[in-house]
């Protein structure tokens, strides 16, 4: 695919989370969370690197507040558990230009272990993939009364196989209501998203 192929569009509106084949609805704390990996060239074009070339799958977090108060992802921990039970945290703008330029990653500190912190993006010297970050990405701190929001996490699938999202999930943890208690952690399983595509 060419570069000039890439970063053309936009991702089609985000429905309500309810909608999508994968998706953990908790009704009794009217939260709706689901996953749409974006795991196709054709899908993939909104952005301008193709990140699927290089082992990085973005994946579309969509959350929907079915209740009448807020909820929180301040401290949010969103990770991909692989079908072995390996946890792999979003990747920072660095993570992915270390195996874009490779040569200029020399000396780079390894990001820190942590919750992923939504409102604190990382810098990366590559244009390209620091704009990716910064339209795209997931930043939303709160999710208002009946409102939904979306955005994507990169994830690193090197040597995950050919078919890294089969018996794999997302989990969500630490998400809180508008009192700070925490709701009960969130499980996708992408089996769901697999199943939807062969029907």
């Amino acid at each position: 695919m060419s570069a000039a192929a890439l970063g053309t569009t936009e991702p089609p509106p985000a429905k309500d989370a309810t909608a999508y084949p994968a998706v953990d609805i908790h009704s009794q704390e009217q939260v709706a969370i689901a996953a749409e990996p974006f795991d196709t060239k054709e899908k993939c074009k909104i952005f301008q690197v193709d990140y699927l070339q290089y082992r990085f799958m973005p994946i579309r977090i969509i959350v929907t507040n079915l209740g009448d108060r807020p909820i929180s992802l301040n401290d949010a921990r969103i990770y991909f558990v692989d079908a072995a039970g390996d946890r792999i945290q979003a990747a920072e703008p660095e993570d992915v230009e270390r195996r874009v330029r490779p040569s200029d990653s020399r000396g780079r500190s390894l990001p820190p272990i942590g919750p992923i912190k939504l409102h604190t993006k990382g810098k990366a010297s590559d244009s390209k993939i620091e704009a990716d970050f910064d339209a795209f990405e997931y930043a939303a701190l709160a999710v208002e009364p009946h409102t939904t929001r979306a955005g994507f996490l990169f994830y690193d699938m090197e040597g995950l196989g050919d078919n890294p999202l089969h018996g794999a999930k997302l989990v969500l943890r630490e998400l809180r209501n508008a009192d700070g208690n925490q709701l009960f952690y969130f499980e996708i399983p992408f089996d769901k998203y697999l199943d939807a595509q062969q029907h």
